[in-house]
């Protein structure tokens, strides 16, 4: 029985380090070939570029539920929200799961991308955004994908590190810097992610707002640590934390240019 347990999980472990090559490896060559193509390298890394970033996304996704909101539809509104995050729809808090995708696919999907697109360029950026959105896929902690998602998980926690850490400075730099960085300090070690800790603490912080806490996710129930300080999210805490990414994203423009000058 022990043999055999062990091989099957070996089995998945090894199926998914599999999966994760062949769905990364050839699409990141490609990618990189495209963009040494004599005169028009530049312009397909930008539009490559242009593609894996998530912000138009992002926002075209919050915008109806923060609308619904504010016409007091909460039906509709987790409808729309349980599309964005992995949460029971009955039993969503609108608010709080909204800011919470905001605040970390701003780092997924913006930050992060942009952090390897200038560490690797247009194939760097594809690379990361695939790691990472195979591990949105594949990086659950349940018995079907605990081990055959195990790698990609790892990977995506580390490619993520770097630009977590940043993502929060940003975030705390863009709103209430002092309780951004204490939130932080105090808050993100309590969170099981390495780096969803970082982001959420310094930008619930920044914003001023409680979030976390336990929350319905695949028919259980998970104990989350509180994060931030300050009033309960609202639906005015949805647009104060889109603005936040916004000008977070300014200020990382801000410094790519005058690096690059």
């Amino acid at each position: 029985r022990f043999n055999h347990t062990n091989q099957h999980q070996l089995l998945q472990f090894s199926a998914g380090m599999l999966a994760l090559i062949i769905c990364i490896v050839p699409i990141t060559f490609i990618s990189y070939l495209i963009c040494q193509i004599p005169q028009w390298g530049g312009v397909f890394s930008i539009v490559l570029l242009t593609l894996c970033l998530g912000h138009r996304s992002l926002f075209d996704h919050t915008r109806p539920i923060l609308l619904a909101m504010q016409q007091d539809d909460l039906e509709h509104a987790r409808t729309l929200t349980s599309r964005i995050v992995s949460r029971d729809k009955d039993h969503i808090d609108v608010n709080k799961a909204t800011i919470e995708s905001v605040l970390e696919n701003g780092n997924d999907a913006v930050f992060g991308t942009l952090f390897w697109f200038v560490i690797g360029g247009a194939a760097g950026a594809v690379a990361y955004r695939l790691v990472n959105t195979l591990d949105a896929m594949w990086g659950y902690r349940t018995e079907r994908f605990e081990r055959f998602g195990k790698v990609v998980a790892r990977l995506d926690d580390l490619l993520g590190w770097v630009p977590a850490r940043l993502t929060a400075i940003s975030y705390a730099l863009c709103g209430r810097f002092a309780a951004g960085l204490r939130c932080w300090q105090q808050q993100a070690s309590a969170c099981d992610s390495p780096n969803a800790g970082p982001v959420m603490a310094a930008g619930a912080g920044a914003l001023g707002v409680m979030l976390g806490g336990g929350a319905p996710y695949h028919g259980g129930w998970k104990d989350k640590p509180w994060l931030g300080e300050g009033r309960a999210a609202s639906a005015d805490s949805i647009a104060a934390a889109t603005t936040l990414v916004q000008r977070a994203l300014s200020l990382w423009l801000v410094v790519l240019l005058g690096v690059s000058l």
